[in-house]
């Protein structure tokens, strides 16, 4: 019988890149202290060690620690030192274990690390761009850039990581590229790319045309919840040969998508509307939901690492440091969410695994 492999398996072949002659702990033993340590609330180096400090005994259950527990410092100066390259290559081929069935849609965004810009330095804050599976409710990647306006370079790269073969990709405007669209396709996947004004004329072309043409499918929802109603109408046009010059421009680009988004709350009504580019076009409630389903990367992820882990205030910036702590939260986040207690939250789930360590060992599955 083969074992499931932990979370602590996929890390013991992270290259190691300290001088051996004066190393006294594992690297694995620090990256697997650093993860359970933020999975329990851990948010600096000092209290990293003051918790596997008052875990010791834990600790020395699963792990080797010939010098017991290392200090704040030596946690640190690895964190610094450790590829964020080769770091990621251990998070990706671990994800691709947490994915049972590959399906549904995958959400690619940005989000800028507020804390780790270093204005002594001229430093600019570090970019983080993310791919998120909406069916699994987990990262599957990152990539961390120097500036937002890099998510144009930084979002091909991540897609030539992942698997996305009959998955259905969405990217907000900034990420509306043709190079874009072209590597989607190439991974055997679909397209749904939002447009703004800095798409100019194609933004300007797909407004008018749903203006002066009709749409060949419709579809409507209508939530109501704790005195809120919101209807969203998904208006497809899939015969777009009028086209003719963007359709040669954009790979397999099949359908333009409108969606109407009309929210009332308190006799107060706000509408919105949005506009999209495609590969699919025959199934409008597939549209609407795909796109309904993009915003789980800020709902799930992005919230969650501002408001449960705290990500925005954390000043990490030395080295490689606050790139490869952003790995170490997501590997957090992915263990909590994907742990069969699914009906608490994050935040309650970080304090059970605290107290109860029969618990953090079945989020860990060891």
């Amino acid at each position: 019988m083969v074992m499931e492999k932990s979370v602590i398996d996929y890390f013991t072949v992270l290259e190691d890149p300290r001088k051996w002659r004066n190393v006294q702990h594992l690297l694995e033993d620090i990256m697997v202290i650093s993860i359970i340590a933020v999975i329990c609330g851990a948010e600096g180096w000092e209290e990293i060690e003051d918790f596997a400090r008052s875990k010791e005994k834990f600790f020395k259950s699963i792990l080797k620690l010939p010098h017991g527990i290392p200090s704040h410092d030596t946690i640190r100066r690895v964190f610094a030192l450790i590829e964020p390259e080769s770091f990621e290559q251990c998070f990706k081929l671990w994800t691709n274990s947490l994915v049972k069935e590959q399906k549904g849609v995958v959400a690619f965004d940005g989000k800028t690390l507020r804390g780790s810009h270093d204005r002594s330095k001229g430093k600019s804050p570090i970019h983080m761009v993310s791919a998120w599976s909406s069916a699994n409710g987990i990262v599957l990647g990152q990539l961390a850039v120097g500036d937002k306006s890099n998510e144009i370079t930084a979002i091909p790269n991540l897609i030539k990581l992942l698997d996305l073969d009959g998955l259905i990709v969405t990217i907000d405007a900034m990420g509306t590229q043709t190079k874009i669209a072209d590597s989607i396709k190439g991974k055997g996947a679909d397209y749904i790319l939002a447009l703004k004004g800095n798409q100019g004329y194609l933004n300007e072309l797909v407004e008018s045309g749903f203006q002066t043409r009709k749409a060949d499918l419709y579809y409507e929802t209508i939530e109501k919840d704790h005195g809120r109603i919101e209807i969203r109408k998904c208006y497809v046009m899939n015969q777009i040969k009028w086209m003719d010059e963007e359709i040669d421009r954009w790979r397999d680009l099949k359908s333009i998508i409108k969606i109407e988004s009309i929210r009332e709350i308190q006799n107060k009504k706000a509408e919105e509307t949005r506009y999209y580019i495609s590969s699919l076009n025959d199934n409008a409630e597939l549209i609407n939901n795909s796109i309904r389903e993009h915003w789980g990367i800020e709902n799930k992820l992005h919230w969650s690492l501002d408001v449960t882990f705290r990500e925005d205030e954390s000043r990490k910036r030395a080295g490689k440091t606050a790139k490869n702590f952003t790995i170490v939260r997501r590997i957090a986040l992915n263990l909590l969410r994907t742990c069969d207690d699914l009906k608490i939250s994050i935040k309650r789930k970080r304090l059970r695994a605290g107290w109860d360590e029969a618990y953090l060992q079945s989020i860990l599955k060891i």
